[in-house]
């Protein structure tokens, strides 16, 4: 599935200052130091685990993902998207994704709601234990893009309305994390002042 597939009313709705989808705080950085990873996709390969419950949330969240790898340069060919029952499921598909070593970040979109019974507290602990876990074993970026919220209209605003778009979020994680992890694998001794060094930004004279 790509977004150019998308028609144009299934497209992410605008959030309530006017932007598409949804964008993490700005950080000023003209006074920190550090390597920071990129926004550039071109060349890397993501997979996304999306759950088919609460398919009409899920469903936002993952256009909305998809057209954030399409404006980072993501190609369709280095995307791979697979289908779970539900969030509960969403750690084993991370973990075997994962072991196939094709990729370099696994996005997790799904939505548990609130009910009537205590089924939402476990669901949801677990699962964010479970991705936490494929994470920490594997060695690699894996994005919990898995809304929790009271209601369904929470949800909703949170998958394209007014408070914006995990998805989208998710998407923006998922390739800054990987190119973060690219640079400091990539880092010797000596090289790490370097780098800092160079991605600080220069102060004008």
């Amino acid at each position: 599935m790509t977004s150019a597939e998308l028609k144009p009313s299934e497209q992410p709705e605008a959030s309530a200052a006017g932007l598409p989808g949804h964008r993490l705080p700005a950080v000023d950085l003209d006074d920190w130091e550090g390597i920071r990873g990129s926004e550039d996709g071109s060349g890397l390969r993501i997979a996304i685990a999306c759950s088919r419950f609460n398919g009409r949330v899920t469903g936002r969240l993952l256009k909305a993902a998809l057209v954030e790898l399409d404006r980072c340069g993501v190609s369709d060919g280095s995307r791979t998207v697979v289908w779970v029952s539900g969030a509960f499921e969403l750690p084993l598909a991370a973990m075997a994704l994962a072991r196939t070593r094709q990729y370099d970040a696994i996005i997790c979109l799904g939505a548990v709601i609130r009910g009537e019974t205590s089924h939402y507290d476990f669901v949801a602990g677990q699962c964010a234990a479970g991705l936490q876990r494929v994470q920490l074993e594997m060695s690699l970026p894996v994005v919990f893009g898995v809304l929790t919220t009271e209601n369904l209209e929470q949800a909703l605003a949170r998958s394209g309305g007014a408070v914006g778009n995990k998805g989208t979020e998710s998407a923006m994680t998922a390739i800054e994390m990987a190119n973060l992890l690219r640079q400091v694998e990539s880092t010797r001794p000596g090289v790490l002042d370097n780098a800092s060094a160079a991605q600080k930004p220069r102060q004008e004279s």
